[in-house]
């Protein structure tokens, strides 16, 4: 008999599982530098992280300010919730596996948002002084909590996007969520309530876990699959 042509999409799940946890592993080893630097550091701002934030300070004119603030609100609270449960629906196929990955996509972040914490208490680093703060902020610094949030909300939603639609279509969602995400960033060094180096940190961490989920997935996927990777029988 002929054999079987194998289809070249069969790859793709571990292909993908592969590159998730080298981003993972790499962005994870980031993180763990450095906070290893703050905490040696004693929490004491990297050289020119004062005057990141001095200028931001100085160059505050009514417009960006409000900008700056509806930004920054949507990297928390609801927003980034939804996004997970776009995630799920998008990733989902038929009512029950929609629940289920919304559900998962959910829990996903959640758990994502209690390491953040857990690291946050754990290494306990001041914030710039809150006289220059133009909001309110809670809690230490490392890593910053918008920051992160969005990020791994920005993640879940491309990761999503990637596995399930067409490239162009993902192409384009993934450059609209890269920018929201840095925006969220960088408002909270605008508006005076982190270092750079606290959203870089979120950044990082969040990369980490979606990497990190991203490589369950994909090995979850290729079980599911029979003959993944594998020529099928003559």
């Amino acid at each position: 008999m002929v054999a079987n042509r194998v289809d070249p999409r069969d790859t793709r799940p571990r292909a993908r599982s592969r590159v998730a946890l080298a981003v993972a592993a790499v962005c994870a080893g980031l993180f763990v530098l450095l906070a290893v630097f703050v905490v040696v550091r004693e929490g004491v701002p990297f050289p020119g992280e004062r005057a990141a934030h001095t200028w931001s300070v100085v160059h505050r004119p009514r417009l960006a300010l409000t900008v700056a603030r509806g930004v920054t609100a949507s990297g928390t609270g609801v927003w980034p919730y939804a996004m997970a449960v776009a995630a799920g629906l998008i990733v989902g196929r038929g009512t029950r596996q929609r629940m289920y990955a919304v559900l998962g996509a959910a829990a996903f972040l959640g758990v994502g948002q209690a390491v953040r914490y857990g690291l946050m208490e754990a290494i306990g680093r001041s914030r710039p002084p809150v006289g220059d703060w133009a909001g309110h902020a809670s809690g230490f610094a490392f890593p910053s909590g918008h920051a992160t949030t969005s990020a791994m909300a920005a993640g879940l939603l491309a990761w999503a996007v990637v596995v399930r639609r067409r490239p162009a279509v993902a192409r384009a969602c993934c450059a609209v969520l890269l920018c929201w995400a840095a925006a969220v960033g960088g408002t909270r060094v605008y508006l005076g309530m982190h270092w750079p180096s606290d959203v870089l940190a979120g950044w990082l961490l969040a990369a980490a876990w979606i990497g990190l989920g991203a490589t369950l997935y994909a090995r979850y996927s290729a079980r599911r699959t029979p003959g993944v990777g594998r020529p099928l029988n003559r």
